[in-house]
């Protein structure tokens, strides 16, 4: 919202000094972007009126004037531009004048003639463009000799706010001005609007065919306007500082009225409409040509303005060419709605364009402000254009219920920690137009038609907040001693797992949680993912289910630099939905190694990072935990290279190497290795349980077993572990071999068995049949002892 302060003073006449009222509106919550003068600064330059023009003797393009600039006498002045004549009155700076850019005007010479100053353009003041070729022309009653800063208010200050969605009553300078007597004690002095006499029996028909999306429609036609009617000034000049541009006396009328009481409106060419106004919803395929010089094919979810022979403008957005005011209009509808917000909402992305109509009704009009603004217009065409004008037609449909809400004096000390008199808050309501009454524990307020956002306690306590100043409340009754609490023994601390990967020469990373939907169906074989509505661009369309992709990006820009040893890892969150259809998030650990195993050296070999590597980092990741890696299958990974992690049972993650097809199609000249698990997993540690160190010497037996290589070692150590004996304290593999005296597609795997007793010496008695007992337990997992 772009707005100048002078014609907000004229509402509300604070006497704050610009910073001052910026610096009050920020800390309301109304934050200011920007806050400049009207006009750079400049000094020395006054009203002038052309007297007299002769050609320059010397010069073809140049025109020697006369001009009084109220010194008491003419003053020469040489002009190069091409619309000074005699009787016009302009910016004139006189000698001494220090223009923008420190640019200083003095008397000179210009092919031989006197030039005691210099008649100015609007570029050369720093003024917005006025559309002429040459000198700003002024009014005709503008005073000679008058200061043009003084003339023009150039020293106005225009702001620029930042409007929080739901403070929609602030963008008007009415809205604005009702907030500024609230929070400054001035008086709030609301536009007088003139009701305008009816001397035209002409009337525009309106019907609404959607009342859930239009809750008022009124029409009022002005018969025998000028539609070339010039714009005046004060107008153009208010309209300028708010950042619209001045196109003709209709449609600017339109505008000023929006920024004026904060009601969009709209104009229509009453000769080019057919039979009664009708809102309704769009027909499917309908097309219309917008005033934007777009033809949009609408769909059956927007709501239009039609006529009888088909849709006039998009309600809230855009109007429509065909019915469009023009130099030549003599006959107008004027129009005020309120369109539900839901229905105006999303379409400037759907359509791809906007208006600040849309950015108004999508975001809540006041819904009791249509007759007040189709009146306000009616003045001004009236003004500015003349006509006839006719009765008001008003249809209505489904408005919004006013809310009614109470607040608690003691709930507001409470939240606010600061004891404000039931008096103040009253009068801080009042203020804000709320209307509270009195009540038992406090005050009743029903929520006012230009706010939407009042709906609970809670919003009304941070009204008084704003309006009583948030410096103005103590910050110790919020001061406090914060005991960080110790973490349960069972839970590892974070930052040691940042640690323990960050010494094992891996670098965290973080990649978007939104991915390409071709990542989730190649990394995952998600098929169905959870999409966004509104993706903020078409590879970022719907939220991944694992880190693969995301990995696997961070490789390639890291290889398209020259980086061709990569270890990276992330923690982060991945999304899914359940059988139900809930959403679910897990947070998960993945790391993704590349290149070489070690880093350049002399001391060691050069060799290719590998599967058993990236199985060493996880298992010291998940130490002291039970793990398992299972033979396995992922769609992103390796048919013969990849496992399931498992603890105690139950599945973690996996690792792996990535699958051939993935390193084509994502030009990778290696296979990187990957793996994935579950945080909670990773965090989760076993109580510390102390034992004594045992007195007493281990035995060590061997037991070397030939099982068909599809079996992995996973497999064997389970079924040896299913043997339960405090006397078993280690079971680890220790030798494969291939080769003679094996059958075909057969292996053999030699394991160890450390066995300790904590109170004796062992014997064979104890040990034999507990040996036995893992030979046969081995027997269950098609092993048998090799001879």
């Amino acid at each position: 919202m772009q707005f100048s302060y002078s014609w907000l003073k004229t509402q509300a006449d604070t006497h704050l000094s610009a910073d001052e009222f910026g610096h009050l509106l920020t800390m309301s919550g109304l934050e200011v972007e920007e806050a400049e003068t009207a006009a750079p600064a400049f000094s020395g330059v006054v009203v002038a009126e052309v007297k007299s023009v002769e050609k320059h003797p010397d010069a073809d393009r140049l025109n020697v004037t006369q001009v009084d600039a109220g010194t008491g006498g003419l003053i020469q002045i040489v002009c190069g531009a091409p619309n000074v004549k005699p009787g016009i009155k302009v910016p004139c700076a006189l000698p001494g004048a220090v223009l923008p850019s420190n640019f200083k005007i003095k008397p000179t010479k210009m092919r031989g003639q006197v030039s005691n100053g210099m008649l100015c353009s609007t570029d050369e003041l720093g003024l917005p463009d006025d559309g002429v070729n040459g000198l700003h022309i002024l009014p005709d009653d503008a005073p000679v000799g008058e200061n043009l800063r003084n003339y023009l208010d150039l020293d106005d200050t225009v702001f620029t706010l930042k409007i929080t969605p739901n403070r929609t009553d602030c963008l008007s300078i009415k809205g604005l001005a009702r907030e500024t007597a609230a929070l400054t004690g001035c008086a709030f002095r609301q536009p007088q609007i003139q009701t305008a006499s009816i001397n035209s029996g002409k009337i525009q028909p309106v019907r609404i065919d959607a009342p859930e999306d239009c809750g008022r429609f009124l029409s009022r036609v002005i018969e025998n306007v000028n539609a070339q009617a010039a714009t005046p000034d004060w107008m153009k000049q208010r309209l300028a500082r708010s950042g619209v541009r001045s196109i003709s006396a209709l449609v600017d009328i339109g505008n000023y009225v929006m920024l004026e009481i904060g009601q969009p409106m709209h104009v229509f060419d009453a000769d080019k409409l057919s039979g009664s106004i009708i809102v309704r919803r769009a027909t499917e395929g309908e097309t219309l040509a917008c005033l934007n010089e777009k033809t949009v094919t609408l769909s059956d979810n927007t709501l239009v303005i039609a006529d009888e022979k088909g849709a006039l403008s998009m309600a809230g957005l855009m109007g429509g060419e065909a019915s469009a005011v023009s130099d030549g209009t003599r006959n107008i509808v004027l129009e005020s709605a309120w369109f539900a917000p839901e229905i105006i909402a999303g379409k400037s992305r759907q359509y791809g364009f906007g208006s600040d109509s849309s950015f108004r009704f999508e975001r809540g009009v006041d819904f009791e402000l249509q007759r007040d603004a189709i009146e306000r217009a009616s003045e001004l065409v009236l003004q500015i254009c003349g006509g006839q004008a006719g009765e008001i037609v008003e249809a209505v449909g489904k408005l919004p219920e006013r809310k009614t809400v109470s607040v608690r004096t003691k709930r507001v000390a409470k939240l606010l920690g600061v004891a404000i008199d039931e008096a103040r808050i009253e009068n801080i309501l009042a203020s804000l137009g709320l209307q509270p009454q009195k009540i038992s524990d406090g005050l009743q307020v029903t929520s006012p038609s230009f706010r939407y956002d009042i709906e609970i306690e809670a919003d009304l306590i941070e009204e008084i907040a704003r309006v009583y100043g948030y410096e103005n409340i103590p910050d110790d009754y919020t001061s406090g001693r914060l005991k960080m609490m110790a973490l349960p023994e069972t839970r590892r601390p974070r930052f040691d797992v940042y640690r323990q990967l960050a010494a094992r020469a891996y670098q965290e990373v973080v990649s978007y949680a939104f991915v390409n939907e071709q990542w989730e169906q190649d990394f995952a074989a998600n098929s169905h993912p959870i999409r966004l509505q509104n993706p903020l661009a078409a590879q970022y369309s719907v939220m991944r289910s694992t880190l693969i992709g995301g990995l696997v990006e961070i490789l390639q820009n890291n290889l398209n630099r020259k980086q061709n040893r990569v270890r990276v890892f992330e923690i982060a969150r991945v999304f899914r939905k359940d059988s139900d259809g809930r959403f679910i998030q897990n947070e998960r650990i993945g790391g993704l190694v590349y290149g070489s195993a070690l880093p350049e050296q002399w001391g060691e070999k050069s060799r290719p990072v590998d599967f058993y590597d990236i199985k060493g980092d996880v298992e010291e990741l998940l130490a002291g935990k039970h793990a398992q890696f299972v033979k396995a299958e992922h769609p992103a990974l390796h048919p013969g290279r990849t496992a399931e992690i498992k603890i105690n049972g139950k599945t973690v993650g996996f690792i792996g190497e990535l699958h051939p097809q993935w390193l084509q199609k994502y030009d990778l000249p290696q296979a990187p290795l990957v793996f994935e698990v579950d945080m909670a997993a990773v965090l989760e540690q076993e109580k510390t349980v102390y034992r004594p160190v045992s007195k007493f010497q281990p035995s060590r037996r061997d037991l070397a077993f030939v099982l068909p290589e599809s079996t992995g070692y996973a497999e064997l150590h389970a079924a040896l572990s299913s043997v339960r004996s405090p006397l078993i304290q280690e079971i680890a593999l220790f030798d494969v071999y291939r080769g003679t005296g094996l059958p075909d597609n057969m292996k053999s795997m030699a394991v160890k068995i450390m066995l300790q007793d904590m109170e004796a010496t062992l014997t064979d008695e104890a040990v034999e049949p507990l040996i036995a007992e893992l030979i046969k337990a081995a027997e269950s997992a098609g092993a048998q002892l090799r001879g």
